[in-house]
């Protein structure tokens, strides 16, 4: 305006004929140079009250990055995220980077922090709406009565031991300042922020130690759920006496309180149910935009209601999460819509926030570190005794109870909010307040690490999934191993994803029961006279990643009644049904580095002889047939390996890296035999009147012995078919090979793409006797099943299989030429499909094919990954790198497999 004026000014007072094309020209000029931003000049940290969104923004990546930076170093010794979140905001408040001249200035003015502080506030707000759907009152049923003694004791001897604590505190640094600070109060609220539990960091801490299926987490969570709930009410009775002009006042705001808490939690909780049964959202299991807009309306009424009647706005919110019901993944799916945005965004400002009020040069005394010394001991001594004594009168060992006690210790997130309430009702002033926060920290730092150390993974006893207790995880005993020819009929099928049904379902549909009625009379006849068939039991292992997401962790604490509504675990049941598979379905919430660990405590607890990890297929591709030469339309199946290949038809090139190194794990931690299953979407489904036909190259090797004991067993149904081919490597001509070779073909290493992938696994060297030992074992297996046998257990499947040898100087290029004959015979055929079978051969292999390997990849036009054969093998490799059109059935033998 003032600019405006001053040219109206200007052309007012000239007598010039050009006076209005002057004023004009100069509006235009002032309107461009007010928006010209950062071109112009403008500086982006100077706050403009009317348009604040460039600080704002600036403020916000700062925030985040400082945040994301600390977590992914705090993260490698499993501290929970809180920590960084903390020590960010101490890093860029006056402790440390408030130290850079102007940096306070610039990039946190004065006037920015009451947006902040909004922004907080109302994530804050959200966040203790997700903290109540954390609590599933249905817990507190299970160990009611150790659970209530460990939550009595584990509250009612801190908040006394606190206010005494208090005492000393007030006398030594709030009464010096002649603050008018009621002394009951200070009391009252000390004894509070060392009496109360981080229920939301508890919980994470359980679920990341795997604690949630034993009784020391059981009794922990339900303990938590009650200090919580104890906590967070006697923080909003300190919070209105602080506010209240007198004694009758806070009263009012109490029975106010209490009157809105009854009307929320009984009537306000069934017409939210009526609710949501009428819209369908949970039956569904997820809300309707109207139900999910009810929510967040009710979330932020419930905060404005608590905060009008002299109520933090957080009790609000936290009380609207009490209302939500947990039904059939309701609770989770509400979590899911809004946690990303609160933990990714509101959180870490309102942990700056905190920082920016915690200056720990005022710690500048023997005095102030003496109380903060006193009040980390008398804060986890006080939690750790009494709750740990308290679990141990309830029959716990004093490894559990010891590990009660610490768990019960912890702060964090819950008792940051707790000291920025007293900061901000001027309980604190910033000394006290620093005090308190550095043994926030201090206590949930040490949380994890005694938990770990009191109780160890060893002597965790956990429960079944049918309600029965497993044995300690380091106590249950390998897999018993069983010999080359015996059958298998236990088995564990790793489900990760939705995309791994049908791979699961093709594999394990080889492995259903003979049916009588679809065999030939002779067949007839050899199973009627051989021993019944083993029952084949097949236990479905749901893998489900942990995340810092809240509704990873509610998904761990609902983990059984979440088993029986999982449509990954559902459909699997169901196919297991119609096929006559015996199908049992366990349910793990892991960080994703644990998946290997977790399939082989599975595979001890349930003494299984198999595991069969499906990898998925993933998207199917429509390449354009002109580029082919074929002039249609057609469509290829995705090979999972593309992202190592660079291939461009696959969406998602690189997380086959990332799987495949999971792959690897599973192969070196597994205790049984494991089998990889990978399907390239050609396989069929085979019923009565399909074929599935098999193909095996038997090289050598425990592996390959592996491989046909287990291809004769499933060509024991009378839908399967096989091909069995020994390749015996000659030496013919093999020295005048090579040598045209490294004249002809460009060198090998350069095309070898190596990426980021583990080093490859080292195995032990085998000598002269082991390697005589192995290749007895192998000529003894194939004697039984190539030559024909009288015995009648195995004659009904021999009769289909087709052996035969080929000799080959160049194993890996016949057997790519033998696969591809078989393909192009399978797809003659309609109703065959093919699948082949390999030894991964990495350990104990009769011969190494990695040269000639080497030499194969040489030839393609892309470069190859060297976690390929890393993962597969050389032949399996071999197979996926020359893009034979088959599935591919990878299987090693167990550690204890015979040589």
């Amino acid at each position: 305006m003032k600019r405006l004026l001053w040219v109206n000014s200007v052309t007012t007072s000239s007598n010039s004929s050009r006076g209005l094309p002057l004023s004009r020209s100069s509006l235009l000029t002032a309107s461009v140079t007010e928006q010209g931003g950062v071109i112009s000049g403008d500086d982006p940290t100077h706050y403009n009250p009317s348009n604040p969104i460039r600080l704002w923004i600036i403020q916000l990546v700062i925030i985040v990055s400082m945040t994301q930076f600390l977590s992914l170093f705090l993260s490698r010794i499993r501290q929970p995220r809180v920590i960084a979140e903390v020590i960010g905001g101490v890093i860029l408040g006056p402790t440390v980077m408030g130290k850079i001249p102007h940096f306070q200035e610039k990039i946190f003015p004065k006037d920015s922090i009451p947006l902040l502080t909004v922004t907080s506030t109302v994530g804050l707000i959200l966040f203790l709406f997700l903290v109540a759907l954390e609590i599933d009152t249905r817990l507190l049923k299970r160990n009611i009565r150790a659970a209530a003694t460990v939550s009595v004791a584990g509250l009612g001897i801190p908040l006394a031991l606190g206010a005494g604590l208090g005492a000393g505190v007030y006398n030594e640094f709030i009464k010096p300042l002649d603050k008018n600070v009621n002394y009951g109060y200070f009391l009252l609220f000390v004894a509070v922020a060392i009496g109360i539990t981080a229920f939301p960091v508890l919980c994470r801490i359980l679920t990341e130690l795997k604690l949630l299926d034993t009784e020391v987490g059981l009794v922990t969570l339900s303990a938590g759920i009650g200090n919580d709930v104890v906590g967070w009410v006697l923080l909003a009775l300190t919070v209105a006496l602080v506010n209240a002009s007198s004694p009758l006042t806070a009263l009012w705001v109490l029975l106010a309180s209490a009157g809105y808490t009854v009307v929320l939690l009984f009537p306000g909780k069934w017409a939210y149910r009526w609710l949501a049964q009428r819209s369908g959202s949970l039956e569904q299991g997820t809300p309707t935009p109207l139900m999910m807009t009810l929510t967040l309306l009710i979330v932020f009424i419930s905060a404005f209601f608590t905060d009008i009647i002299g109520v933090h706005a957080i009790f609000g919110g936290f009380l609207a999460g009490l209302i939500i019901p947990h039904d059939n993944g309701y609770a989770i799916s509400i979590v899911e819509k809004i946690e990303d945005l609160v933990s990714i965004l509101f959180l870490p400002i309102y942990f700056t926030l905190s920082g920016l009020k915690t200056d720990l040069s005022l710690l500048d005394n023997g005095i102030t570190w003496g109380y903060i010394i006193l009040i980390c001991a008398v804060a986890f001594l006080s939690k750790f005794l009494s709750s740990g004594i308290a679990a141990y009168a309830n029959g716990f060992n004093w490894r559990e109870s010891s590990a009660i006690g610490s768990l019960m210790s912890c702060k964090g997130l819950v008792e940051l909010i707790v000291l920025n309430i007293g900061l901000q009702a001027d309980i604190l002033d910033p000394r006290t307040f620093s005090m308190f926060v550095v043994h926030a920290l201090v206590l949930t730092f040490m949380t994890t690490p005694l938990v770990i150390f009191f109780y160890p993974p060893q002597f965790r006893i956990h429960h079944r999934g049918d309600g029965t207790k497993g044995g300690q995880e380091t106590s249950a005993p390998a897999p018993k191993p069983i010999g080359d020819d015996e059958q298998r009929t236990k088995f564990v099928v790793v489900l990760d994803k939705i995309e791994a049904i049908p791979a699961a379902m093709t594999i394990s549909q080889l492995l259903q029961p003979s049916a009588l009625e679809t065999a030939s009379n002779e067949e007839k006849i050899v199973v009627a006279t051989s021993a019944a068939p083993s029952t084949i039991k097949i236990e479905a292992l749901r893998l489900m990643e942990l995340t810092n997401r809240t509704s990873a962790v509610l998904r761990s604490q609902e983990a059984e009644s979440l088993i029986l509504n999982d449509p990954v675990v559902s459909v699997y049941r169901t196919f297991g049904q119609l096929n006559s598979l015996q199908v049992s379905a366990s349910l793990s919430v892991v960080n994703f580095d644990e998946f290997p660990q977790a399939i082989a405590d599975h595979v001890r607890a349930t003494h299984s002889e198999m595991v069969i990890v499906p990898w998925p297929r993933g998207v199917t591709s429509v390449a354009d047939s002109d580029e082919a030469g074929t002039g249609a339309i057609k469509s290829e199946a995705r090979n999972p390996f593309d992202g190592v290949f660079h291939r461009t038809t696959t969406q998602d090139q690189t997380s086959s890296y990332v799987y495949s190194e999971h792959i690897r794990n599973v192969f070196a931690k597994s205790p049984s035999d494991t089998a990889l299953f990978v399907d390239r979407g050609i396989s069929g489904t085979p019923q009565a009147g399909n074929q599935q036909h098999l193909f095996l190259a038997f090289i050598g090797g425990p592996d390959d012995r592996l491989a046909l004991s287990f291809l004769v067993q499933l060509c024991e149904r009378p839908w399967v078919t096989a091909t069995v081919v020994k390749i015996v490597k000659t030496d013919d001509d093999v020295k005048e090979k090579n040598s045209s070779e490294e004249t002809s073909t460009p060198p090998t290493q350069p095309n070898l793409h190596h990426t980021v992938a583990a080093a490859d696994t080292v195995y032990g060297q085998h000598n002269t006797q082991t390697r005589l030992a192995s290749d007895t074992a192998d000529n003894i297996l194939w004697s039984r099943y190539a030559q024909p046998s009288s015995s009648p257990k195995s004659g009904g499947a021999l009769s289909r299989i087709a052996f035969h040898t080929e000799n080959a100087a160049r194993p890996l290029h016949r057997i790519v030429e033998l696969v591809k004959e078989e393909v192009a015979e399978s797809a003659t055929e309609a109703e065959k499909a093919l699948i082949v079978i390999a030894g991964r051969s990495r350990r104990l292999a009769v011969e190494s094919l990695s040269a000639e390997y080497s030499a194969m990849t040489a030839q393609l036009a892309a470069p190859v990954s060297s976690s390929v054969p890393k993962t597969l093998g050389d032949v399996g490799a071999a197979l996926v790198s020359s893009n034979v059109n088959a599935s591919l059935l990878v299987v090693q033998a167990g550690p204890s497999a015979a040589l």
